[in-house]
């Protein structure tokens, strides 16, 4: 039997939580300020969902990115192998996304390792849930965060630790991209 790919386990996930909600495309569509075609074509799964959109979609659901993609991964594993984590790719902005501890249902934080390449930028208007913490450790490159209109300039080493009421932007320069660890909870 087939494994059935990422994009339409998404697919499936998003449809169901809309069917949840009861909620047609366009009630959602004014929900998250998604356009009704490109909600269709998500779970249809006819294509992949950006970082923004997947950023908009969970957080009119009330769940983190990484909440909504475990659940269309695997359970609960106390160990998780490198070539086991799941990977998540935005080739449209150059960002990757490696669920290094996947969400669970009795562990709180998550651990993220996220790569973007030089000249990302990406933007979430909103948290999925208000103070949701953040720790984030650079690890390579040059990395801006802004978070409520405030700022951070980061260098390799440097941890940023936040919580997110509002609107965040990550955004490296267009000669460096970054490599980052990143921590919720």
């Amino acid at each position: 039997m087939e494994e059935m790919s990422i994009d339409r386990r998404i697919a499936q996930r998003l449809r169901g939580l809309r069917g949840e909600r009861q909620w047609s495309l366009d009630e959602l569509a004014k929900r998250s300020a998604v356009s009704r075609a490109t909600l269709s074509r998500l779970e249809n799964a006819e294509v992949s969902p950006t970082a923004s959109v997947l950023g908009k979609l969970a957080s009119v659901y009330g769940l983190t990115i990484s909440r909504l993609m475990h659940m269309v991964e695997d359970d609960f594993a106390p160990l998780i192998r490198r070539d086991a984590q799941p990977v998540w790719t935005d080739s449209s902005i150059g960002f990757r996304r490696r669920s290094v501890s996947p969400p669970t249902h009795t562990l709180k934080a998550e651990l993220l390792e996220c790569e973007l390449e030089p000249g990302a930028h990406i933007t979430y208007d909103a948290p999925p849930r208000p103070g949701l913490e953040h720790h984030l450790l650079l690890l390579q490159g040059q990395l801006e965060v802004r978070i409520d209109g405030q700022a951070y300039d980061l260098k390799p080493g440097d941890c940023l630790r936040y919580q997110l009421y509002g609107a965040s932007t990550f955004t490296t320069p267009k000669r460096s991209g970054a490599k980052y660890i990143l921590v919720v909870s």
